[in-house]
This record gives C-alpha cells, structure tokens and sequence, in this order.
C-alpha cells in the first residue's frame, strides 16, 4: 500500500527537521499532531487553573519538573512572543495556531523559562512536537516550573481541560 504526502506534509517535516538539526533536540511529535506540553513522566502538576493568587486567580496550569528540562509546542502554529522578559512570566514564548481555530484565536503561552534557552523568536512557525526551551525559574514563581495557559481571543481558558479534549 502506498501512501502520498501532500505539499504541506512535506514542508512541516522539513520544517521540523530543520528545527531539530538547529537546536540538536528532535521532535517528540508529527506536524498536525495535539500534544502535552512535557513528555509524560518528565513533570508533576502543581498549581492549577483557576487557584487563587493575591488580586487574582491562576490563569494556567503548572508543570513542575527539574530545571532545564525540554518543553515543547502542543501544536502547529507560530510565535507571537518571544521575550527574555515578559510581564511577570520572565522568559516566555506564546504561540498562535490557527489550524485549531477557524478565528485565528487560539494561541498557547510557555512561561518561566530558563534564561537564554528560548529556541524560537516572533515570526518563525513551528510544528507539534518542536523544543521551545527549557524548564526554568524566571519571573514571579516558586521553584523551576513551566507555567502553560491556552487562550482563546486572549482570555485564559483552563489549559489541562482543553489538552484532555484535543490531545491525540
């Protein structure tokens, strides 16, 4: 049996591979693939949704792990901030993945990275799977933590939720 790869196929897995040989660390997905954020095992989960916080509630779900541990993009998409200091997330990347959202409005923030090990800056498109940085302690939190949220038209839904649903 044969199988045909469409154009777009054939560019997303070059794209990753490319992205792999530029930072030596391989995909742990495939172009279209939902994925977690961490590769199961690698994190516990800590601080929740919605968990109350000085003036506010948790707009994410944290990933506590060891320092400098990989994170990854749960999907196809592109950066929309890449900064050594984002508000008080300190190192972060944001992504919009408009394949899972006909608006345009769903994206997904990567905070409290470790500094310097930001792999992606704004403009680049990255696919499932693809090494975003590494775990780390920057910003306003305690411990080394990914802190992960998804949004939609820039209102923080409950990230856990949303990956149960579309992970595949």
């Amino acid at each position: 049996m044969f199988t045909a790869t469409t154009p777009a196929e054939l560019s997303a897995m070059q794209a990753a591979t490319a992205a792999a040989e530029k930072t030596g660390i391989a995909s742990i997905a495939k172009p279209g693939q939902v994925i977690y954020p961490m590769p199961s095992g690698s994190y516990t989960l800590t601080d929740e949704f919605g968990a109350a916080r000085p003036g506010r509630s948790h707009m994410g779900q944290d990933f506590a792990a060891p320092m400098g541990s990989p994170i990854y993009a749960i999907a196809d998409g592109c950066v929309k901030i890449s900064q050594q200091s984002y508000q008080g997330y300190g190192e972060a990347v944001e992504l919009s993945h408009p394949q899972l959202s006909s608006s345009n409005s769903l994206s997904s923030l990567y905070a409290h990275m470790e500094s310097g090990s930001r792999a992606v800056q704004v403009g680049d498109c990255v696919t499932a799977g693809q090494f975003l940085g590494r775990v780390g302690n920057t910003g306003w939190t305690f411990g080394t933590v990914l802190h992960f949220e998804v949004r939609v038209n820039e209102n923080a839904i409950d990230p856990l939720a949303w990956l149960e649903a579309n992970v595949f």
